[in-house]
C-alpha cells in the first residue's frame, strides 16, 4: 500500500526558482506552487499544504507579511513555514523566525540540504499530530466515561423514587428538544442533554421516608427535601469541565421560579440559568405526567393546562410556548422511552 505523500508549497515570484524547486521535491513530495504572495495565501484557503517553502523578495506583498498572514488565521497558523531566500543578514533570519517561521534557508541551496531539512521538519510535524491524535482519542475516551458516570448517578437518583428510570431519560431528550427550539447552538443543546441526568442526583441524600412517603410531606419535611439540590451541587462539585459545570447549574436552579418563589436561592426572571430554566419545564412535565408514590398520573392536557397557567409564574414565559410548540415529538418521546409496569 503507497502512502500518501506530503504536499509542499513553494512561493516564489521567479519561474527559475520554483521550477528548480519543483525539480529538488516532486520525486518525493506533492508540490504545489505559487508565483505571488496572494496566490500562495490563496493556495493555502484551497489546498492546505503540510509545509510552505517561501520565498522573501517579492513584489506586492513579501515574504514575510505573507507569513504574517499566515499565523494570523488559525485555519493555516500551525502549517510550518521555511523562509528560502538570498538574504543572509542575521536581523533578516531573526524577523522570520519572530514571525513564527520554523528554519531559514539561504539560496543558493543543495538540493540535499533542502531535502534534509524538510524531512527533519515534516517529521517532527507528523510525530506531533500522531500525539495530538493520541491524545484526542484519550480525551474522547474519557469524556465518554465522564458521560457514562454521569448517566449512571442520574439513573441511581431516579430509582430513588422511580422504579423503572425512564424518568430521566424523557426528560433529558425534552430538554434538547426544548434547547433548540431557543436557539441554543448544537453543542449547547448537546451539552444539556448530556448534564440533565443529574438534575436530581442530590436525591441520594434524601431519607426514604421523606423521598418515599406516599402522603403530602410536613413543613420540617419539605425544606429536607428542598436541600437535594444543594447536595447535588455538593455531589457535582466545581470543575474545569463545561458538561460538569453545566450538570451542577442544573442541580441546583431546576426548582427556581420565574416569580422568584423557588428555591434554593430565590432566584427570579433571567437571574435564573437558562439550562435551570430549560430543565424545569421538560422536568416538571414528565413528573406530572408520570406516576409517583403521592400521586396519579396526569394526562398530558391537564398538564399542558399546568404549563400554561404557570407561565411567567413558575415557568420562563418564553420557554412555555415553544414547549407547547414540540408536543408530537414530546409525545413520541414519552411513547418510546415509557414507563414499565
Amino acid at each position: 500500500m503507497t502512502l500518501p505523500r506530503d504536499t509542499i508549497l513553494v512561493i516564489d515570484d521567479l519561474p527559475d526558482n520554483l521550477d528548480l524547486m519543483a525539480n529538488i521535491l516532486r520525486d518525493q513530495y506533492r508540490v504545489l506552487i505559487a508565483t505571488s504572495g496572494a496566490d500562495g495565501l490563496a493556495t493555502v484557503r484551497r489546498h492546505p499544504p503540510d509545509l510552505i517553502l517561501l520565498d522573501i523578495m517579492m513584489p506586492d506583498m513579501n515574504g514575510y507579511q505573507v507569513c504574517q498572514r499566515l499565523k494570523e488565521d488559525p485555519r493555516s497558523r500551525d502549517i510550518p513555514v521555511i523562509f528560502v531566500t538570498a538574504l543572509t543578514d542575521a536581523r533578516d533570519e531573526q524577523q522570520g523566525l519572530d514571525l513564527g517561521a520554523v528554519d531559514f534557508l539561504h539560496k543558493p541551496c543543495h538540493p540535499a540540504l533542502i531535502l534534509r531539512r524538510l524531512r527533519i521538519h515534516l517529521d517532527s510535524l507528523n510525530q506531533s499530530r500522531a500525539l495530538e491524535a493520541k491524545v484526542q482519542e484519550r480525551t474522547a475516551q474519557l469524556e465518554h466515561s465522564r458521560i457514562e458516570l454521569i448517566r449512571r448517578l442520574g439513573r441511581a437518583a431516579e430509582y430513588r423514587d422511580n422504579e423503572t428510570g425512564m424518568h430521566v431519560i424523557r426528560m433529558s431528550q425534552t430538554t434538547r428538544l426544548l434547547a433548540q427550539a431557543a436557539g441554543l447552538p448544537e453543542s449547547q443543546s448537546e451539552l444539556l442533554f448530556l448534564a440533565a441526568p443529574m438534575h436530581d442526583v442530590g436525591k441520594i441524600g434524601i431519607r426514604d421516608d421523606i423521598l418515599l412517603k406516599p402522603g403530602k410531606l410536613d413543613a420540617a419535611e419539605w425544606a429536607m427535601m428542598q436541600t437535594h439540590t444543594k447536595i447535588g451541587a455538593e455531589i457535582i462539585g466545581e470543575h474545569d469541565s463545561p458538561l460538569l459545570n453545566m450538570a451542577r447549574s442544573i442541580a441546583l436552579t431546576h426548582h427556581e421560579k420565574w416569580n422568584g418563589g423557588g428555591y434554593p436561592k430565590g432566584l427570579a426572571g433571567t437571574a435564573i440559568p437558562l439550562e435551570g430554566r430549560i430543565v424545569s419545564i421538560a422536568d416538571v412535565y414528565d413528573a406530572l405526567t408520570s406516576v409517583r408514590p403521592y400521586k396519579r398520573a396526569w394526562s398530558s392536557q391537564e398538564a399542558l393546562a399546568y404549563l400554561r397557567e404557570q407561565a411567567g409564574e413558575s415557568f420562563d414565559p418564553g420557554l412555555v410556548p415553544l414547549f407547547l410548540g414540540l408536543l408530537p415529538q414530546i409525545h413520541a418521546i414519552g411513547a418510546r422511552y415509557r414507563d414499565e409496569p
